[in-house]
């Protein structure tokens, strides 16, 4: 099974995302790939936010060596499921060709978008941001894979 999760520049929560998924994978032996990308191309080749870095450092996890990408419409081919962290991720996706991508949300929060740190002011929130990453991660996969 192939992952891809996406959201706006790829510099804040699809690299949280993948990491989490990479992470739990590893702990319950799940043969799978796992990436990231964002719909916009403000930060191809950047490294995730800062605080993202932290908060993912924290949490035991080291993003840090990550690049932003930009998702492409090869991508709805490589990857079984396709994950948007937000509702307009998902607009965008569909804008673009995917037929069926999967808002995170709906794996733990009831369809609530996870908000957008990078518009946070200052580090607060950030912990919150993963707390329902993580969350919905790990239903997803639960769901997803253990089946």
């Amino acid at each position: 099974m192939k992952i891809l999760f996406v959201c706006l520049g790829n510099i804040c929560r699809s690299p949280l995302a993948e990491a989490i998924a990479k992470d739990f994978a590893k702990q319950n032996n799940y043969k799978i790939e796992v990436d990231s990308c964002g719909t916009g191309s403000w930060h191809i080749g950047e490294a995730p936010c800062l605080d993202s870095q932290k908060i993912a450092k924290i949490k035991g996890l080291d993003i840090s060596n990550y690049k932003a990408r930009q998702v492409q419409k090869e991508d709805f081919k490589k990857f079984d499921l396709i994950v948007g962290l937000d509702s307009k991720n998902i607009a965008s996706l569909k804008n673009l060709g995917c037929q069926n991508p999967l808002l995170i949300g709906d794996f733990g929060y009831e369809g609530q978008d996870v908000p957008d740190p990078y518009f946070f002011d200052g580090f607060e929130g950030f912990d919150k941001v993963f707390e329902m990453i993580e969350t919905c991660v790990k239903n997803l996969l639960k769901e997803k894979i253990e089946k």
